[in-house]
């Protein structure tokens, strides 16, 4: 079974999936968009295989024919034909094709919906991948289903507003997932599903006071303060509905920031690392390897290489993986 490293980032250095001494910057495959789509749907029939790899589309995973292995964040996800799989943009996973099989592979630049107002919410229930199946999400499973399908169609028939079509039914699915009552993750080591009832709407709350204060010296206490929670209940109310710590999640948010701070070359990386939240560029600095297998300074060199060979039209659509 073939084994490739996939575009746009690497969890693990040259060294240490090839043997050569390369840094992680150095072995990101190119990957893109066509111009001005920011969405790739195929139906993959390759039997390849990812060692530990992130990417920064969103991507959704679906076998049509034989079973589909993913490992992410310490799960390992054995995905059957029909079964749906969620992976947040930026999240290190691996994966493990059959020889023979096929699966709908669908990737979104998230970017285009993070300023709209509520993402944040739908953000904090993807902290992790989310595992669909007909049984665990049985009331909003066929709707699921019939859009992954139907922008599968808009994306073929290539019309002057697939990408507007696309992100509405992207948009409904998540509104899908997130309204839904019986959503949970899937993980086998993951709780059990939040407590219904009107702790959703504080939680909304919650979500939008960290999305406002998450760059300050925000603590349990002061949100637990906030959604007028004591901090035993809301350590495990949070944890319920997130799959996360309120530590966790807080990073989890700042480290998203400093990724999208680290395109602009005019920002230092101490000053990212002010901006995002972090204490100190040490803190910074160890947390961000941590999380994403590289330093700030290594993914600030890697998308500024990529963008000057884009710019140069060095690269182009033909020159990019399809399949996978």
């Amino acid at each position: 079974m073939a084994k490739h490293t996939l575009p746009e980032g690497s969890y693990k250095s040259n060294s240490e999936n090839t043997g050569s001494s390369g840094t992680a910057a150095e072995i990101h495959a190119t990957f893109c968009f066509e111009e001005d789509v920011p969405i790739r749907i195929w139906l993959s029939e390759r039997p390849l295989s990812f060692n530990a790899h992130w990417h920064h589309p969103l991507e959704i995973i679906m076998p049509v024919e034989n079973y589909y292995d993913i490992e992410a964040c310490g799960c390992r996800y054995h995905l059957l034909p029909g079964d749906i799989l969620i992976i947040p943009a930026r999240m290190v996973h691996a994966v493990c094709a059959p020889l023979k099989g096929s699966r709908y592979i669908l990737q979104f630049d998230d970017s285009v919906l993070s300023r709209i107002q509520g993402y944040s919410t739908i953000r904090a229930l993807m902290t992790t991948c989310l595992h669909i199946t007909r049984s665990s999400h049985a009331y909003i499973y066929n709707d699921i289903h019939h859009l992954i399908l139907q922008m599968h169609n808009e994306y073929a028939e290539a019309s002057e507003f697939r990408s507007l079509m696309i992100y509405s039914d992207l948009i409904r699915l998540l509104l899908l997932i997130c309204s839904s009552s019986n959503h949970c993750h899937s993980c086998p080591s993951a709780p059990s599903c939040p407590e219904p009832s009107g702790y959703h709407q504080r939680f909304n709350t919650l979500l939008a006071y960290i999305e406002q204060h998450y760059t300050e010296n925000l603590t349990l206490e002061a949100a637990a303060s906030h959604s007028g929670f004591s901090k035993y209940y809301f350590t495990r109310l949070f944890k319920q509905y997130t799959n996360c710590t309120f530590y966790e999640y807080l990073c989890f948010r700042r480290i998203s920031a400093a990724e999208e701070l680290l395109l602009h070359p005019e920002l230092s990386i101490t000053e990212v690392a002010m901006l995002s939240g972090f204490a100190s560029i040490s803190t910074f600095n160890r947390t961000f390897k941590q999380r994403k297998g590289c330093t700030p300074s290594e993914y600030r060199s890697f998308h500024t290489k990529k963008q000057a060979f884009r710019q140069n039209g060095f690269i182009t659509e033909e020159k990019c993986p399809i399949d996978i």
